[in-house]
């Protein structure tokens, strides 16, 4: 027996996930998804947002398309511009495409401050909603993210970014922080750039070696691997060379990092989230304390 027209119609749309229906927006999506023709679908994610069409879903879209055109500046005004349109449960998904914008543009600042607000969000319970868990979705797949993964993730990015200003010790104390959570084989080959950029040769050593062992999350992954035995390589190289110098400017804007941190309720915060978590070994978080030996040092 073969199929309705109706079924046919819903095989379509379910093939090419693809939404169902006539609106601007589906229209839209089917441009970009079947019609492979991005232009013609910001077009019509403009006219969709305009119309007041899925606006949550338009905006978000229409940012992402922009960024594969190298359009991400446009995307990130277009973002602000019309955010406020947006419900409030589409909030956190808007920030997590501008963060990915903002990194595309080489805007690490903005970056930084967006991930920080992010953090922020989640111990005032503010992140996922409320809830204790989210669903995303990569590679056409849905799973579920716990806030302790997403805190360690935000924590990740927040050390990628201050790598880029070659921040290497504000770097080192957020990537420490984040495996305390969430350990894996990506962060822990940062971390240990990070060590290895400050002469802490032992200390990267020990966790590349983690690594290369299969003793973390990810170490299985041949990109992970390959990225640690050459940095391993790295390592060895510049070990025979003499420890650099802590930079005092570097170190200074370590020590604002920590007082904003702290005024900002940081402190507190995570504090709390960690205690949930698990036993707290410390009043003070280790992002903290990883910083504390170089307060007598900064002082200098």
């Amino acid at each position: 027996m073969s199929p309705r027209k109706g079924e046919k119609k819903d095989a379509f749309h379910v093939i090419h996930k693809v939404p169902s229906g006539d609106s601007l927006y589906v229209r839209a999506k089917h441009v970009q998804l079947v019609d492979k023709d991005p232009e013609a679908a910001i077009v019509l994610f403009w006219k969709a947002i305009n119309a007041g069409d899925r606006v949550d879903s338009a905006l978000k879209d229409m940012a992402v398309v922009m960024k594969q055109q190298d359009r991400a500046e446009e995307a990130i005004e277009a973002i602000k511009s019309f955010r406020d349109r947006c419900s409030k449960q589409a909030q956190e998904s808007l920030d997590n495409v501008l963060i990915d914008l903002y990194k595309k543009c080489g805007r690490i600042d903005e970056q930084i401050e967006l991930l920080k607000q992010k953090l922020r969000m989640i111990y005032l319970g503010e992140a996922f909603n409320g809830k204790p868990t989210k669903t995303a979705r990569s590679h056409g797949k849905k799973f579920q993210v716990s806030i302790k993964q997403e805190t360690s993730r935000i924590l990740g990015n927040l050390g990628w970014a201050y790598m880029q200003q070659t921040n290497y010790v504000a770097a080192e104390v957020v990537y420490t922080k984040a495996q305390l959570i969430d350990p894996d084989a990506n962060k822990a080959c940062n971390l240990s750039l990070c060590l290895m950029k400050q002469g802490q040769y032992d200390e990267a050593r020990s966790i590349l070696e983690d690594v290369l062992q299969g003793r973390l999350c990810g170490s299985d992954d041949s990109k992970s691997r390959n990225r640690a035995e050459e940095l391993l390589q790295q390592l060895e190289l510049e070990a025979q060379r003499s420890a650099p110098l802590l930079d005092t400017t570097l170190g200074r804007r370590v020590e604002e990092l920590l007082q904003e941190l702290e005024s900002d309720g940081y402190v507190q915060g995570l504090d709390k989230l960690m205690n949930k978590w698990g036993p707290s070994r410390a009043r003070r978080l280790p992002i903290f304390e990883e910083i504390s030996p170089y307060r007598d040092q900064l002082a200098c």
